[in-house]
């Protein structure tokens, strides 16, 4: 999921190359291969780990003024996640970070020393970096990791502002250089690989299985020409996947092409949650989105895992708009699990409930994020999460 075309029509900016505190814009480079003939990884064992299996730190881009009316959603995401691991913060300039501090203070309770890098009470650390980019929703053009005999490398697939789907003023350099700049900070390998294409189109089990939209990657604005066969083997050989789970279909207005973020999701290595829309819903049993959603639960269903449907339970008037009441768009972490909300306690507390009940023994935050749901995603888009080291 990703920003709407009249949020973000009014970008109009340059991007000059990255740069961080362990990044000047001259060392950012990776282990480039614009084939991507190494990132298959003959040899070796290759996987990317599950959402749910233990996390280094969570990466984030803060809005800038022509989306600054996230930055509320934002402060209550970081404060949520430091309580349970680390956050990375990339800032486009100092303007940027002095609204971000602001923010944090007044709308995230966050006390000038953890804001300032000391320990959160539970004892982690936001760490800053000024990094250029364009917009908030790293999920998408962050980086892609994987683990390779349990090391964590860097994949950095194209990024092209959603296939130019939001119009051609909307900037991305400075976005697709971020995976290159984040891998120099951390010191990981960086592999890239010369396909266009988002994390929020990527949902994994941690072992034989991703799912994603083609509607999204064969796209003609991201990948002219390429086909269904050719990103199966993409999938095998970037991610070691044996089972790729190709759906296909955007729900109405959803111009990133239908991320599978808003569609389906792994709870458990061989479980996936699909959307539903229900007789309380803004979208109708057996409408268009309706269909795109059970098209997607037959698919998957077909491909062994066990499908498990979630009904829409109602909708909401926020401005001119009209949104189903769904709360697919979640992050899980170290000990919790995040995902959007409505300002609706009903359906809020029952989703609280729902995500309880699939991920026992973690504590699950609802945070309300309707200014970035009308344009476009919540939680999940605006996060990435790096895995640790050493898992497997």
């Amino acid at each position: 999921m990703s920003p709407n075309l009249l949020v973000l029509a009014a970008i109009a900016c340059s991007s000059p190359g990255p740069s961080s505190d362990k990044c000047d814009g001259s060392d950012c480079t990776g282990d480039e291969d614009d084939t991507g003939a190494e990132t298959g990884r003959e040899t070796g064992e290759l996987r990317v780990p599950a959402e749910w299996e233990p996390q280094e730190a969570v990466w984030m881009q803060w809005p800038q003024r022509w989306e600054s009316s996230y930055e509320p959603a934002f402060s209550r995401i970081v404060a949520t996640i430091l309580r349970h691991e680390a956050v990375h913060i990339l800032v486009h300039d100092s303007q940027t970070r002095r609204s971000a501090e602001d923010s944090l203070r007044d709308d995230g309770g966050l006390g000038d020393g953890v804001i300032g890098g000391a320990a959160s009470p539970q004892g982690f650390q936001i760490t800053w970096h000024q990094i250029p980019n364009d917009n908030a929703w790293m999920r998408d053009n962050g980086p892609t990791y994987v683990l390779e005999q349990g090391e964590v490398r860097i994949q950095d697939w194209g990024f092209d502002a959603w296939g130019g789907a939001f119009g051609d003023t909307i900037p991305s350099r400075a976005d697709d250089a971020v995976p290159q700049a984040v891998g120099a900070y951390l010191g990981l390998p960086v592999d890239t690989v010369d396909i266009v294409h988002e994390r929020g189109n990527l949902d994994f089990n941690g072992s034989d299985a991703v799912i994603l939209n083609w509607s999204t990657i064969g796209d003609p604005g991201r990948n002219p020409g390429i086909t269904r066969e050719e990103v199966e083997t993409a999938m095998k050989r970037h991610f070691g996947v044996s089972r790729v789970v190709l759906v296909e279909g955007a729900p109405e207005g959803d111009l990133t092409g239908g991320h599978i973020d808003g569609i389906a999701r792994f709870i458990d290595e061989e479980r996936v949650v699909v959307a539903d829309c229900s007789a309380t819903s803004h979208c109708e049993p057996g409408g268009h989105d309706d269909q795109i959603y059970d098209a997607a639960a037959e698919e998957i269903a077909a491909q062994g895992l066990d499908v498990i449907r979630w009904p829409f339970a109602g909708s909401v008037d926020y401005r001119d708009a009209v949104f189903d009441t769904d709360y697919m768009n979640w992050i899980v972490g170290n000990g919790f699990v995040a995902t959007v909300g409505f300002d609706n306690p009903a359906t809020d507390d029952a989703a609280k409930a729902q995500l309880q009940e699939w991920f026992p023994g973690r504590e699950v935050y609802v945070i309300e994020t309707l200014e970035s749901w009308y344009a476009g995603g919540g939680v999940h888009c605006h996060t990435n999460d790096q895995p640790a080291s050493g898992v497997d």
